[in-house]
C-alpha cells in the first residue's frame, strides 16, 4: 500500500481542487496497481468533499473496491469524513469506531491515530478523551511522519481546554504541540503553535485580571 508521505505530496488541504486533480490523475495515471489507486480514490473522495459535493464524493466511496483491509479502513474514514462534514456527525462516531479498530488490527497507526483524532471532533461532547486516547497510542509508534500526529493532537487538546475556560492546562498543551513541532513538525505547525501559545496566554492573563477585580 502507498506511503503516507505520497499522499501528502499530493494534498494541499488549503487548495481541495488543486488536490482532486492530482489525485485524478495519479488514479488514471497507470503508474499504481488496482489496491492502490482504490487507496488513491478514497482520497480524491475526500477531496470532492472539501469542497462541498457530498453526494458526487458519497457516490465515488461507493465505487472503490474496498477487499483490501487498508482501503476498507480508509473509506471508513472518508465516510465519516462526509457524514461529520455535511451535518451528521452523530452518524459518523460508529465509523472512525470501526475504522480505528481495524487500523490497530491492521498495525496502520497513522490511520488508527487519525479515526481516534476524528472521534475527538464528531463526539465532541467526550473530546478530551477521544484526544488523550490519540495521544496514548500515537506516543508509542516508531514511524517519524505518524509521530507528528502529536502536535495536531496536543494543539486540539489546547484548544477543547481553552474553549472549557482551563487556561493553565492549555497552555501546557500548546507548549507540548510547540515542542513536538520544533520535534517533527512543519514550519507551519511550529507557526500555530506560537500563535497559540500567545493567545492562551492573553487568556490567561485576562481571566487572571479579572479575579482580581473581582475580588477587589
Amino acid at each position: 500500500m502507498l506511503e503516507q508521505t505520497i499522499l501528502d505530496q499530493l494534498w494541499n488541504f488549503d487548495d481541495p481542487a488543486g488536490s482532486e486533480a492530482r489525485f485524478r490523475a495519479a488514479v488514471d495515471g497507470g503508474k499504481y496497481d488496482a489496491d492502490e489507486q482504490a487507496e488513491l480514490a478514497t482520497q480524491l473522495g475526500r477531496a470532492i468533499g472539501l469542497q462541498g459535493r457530498y453526494e458526487e464524493a458519497d457516490a465515488l466511496l461507493d465505487a472503490v473496491d474496498a477487499d483490501e483491509p487498508t482501503v476498507a479502513v480508509r473509506v471508513l474514514l472518508e465516510r465519516g469524513r462526509l457524514l461529520n462534514s455535511s451535518g451528521h456527525a452523530a452518524m459518523a462516531v460508529p465509523l472512525f469506531e470501526q475504522a480505528a479498530e481495524l487500523a490497530d488490527h491492521l498495525s496502520e497507526e497513522f490511520l488508527a491515530v487519525d479515526a481516534l483524532h476524528m472521534l475527538a471532533i464528531a463526539d465532541s461532547a467526550h473530546a478530551e478523551s477521544w484526544t488523550r486516547s490519540a495521544l496514548e497510542y500515537a506516543s508509542t509508534v516508531h514511524d517519524p511522519r505518524t509521530k507528528r500526529w502529536m502536535v495536531s493532537l496536543h494543539n486540539n487538546l489546547g484548544w477543547t481546554l481553552h474553549q472549557a475556560g482551563r487556561f493553565t492546562e492549555a497552555l501546557v498543551e500548546f507548549q507540548l504541540a510547540e515542542q513536538w513541532a520544533e520535534r517533527v513538525g512543519t514550519p507551519q505547525q511550529q507557526e500555530w503553535a506560537r500563535e497559540a501559545i500567545d493567545e492562551c496566554e492573553h487568556s490567561l492573563a485576562a481571566g487572571l485580571t479579572a479575579q482580581t477585580q473581582r475580588k477587589a
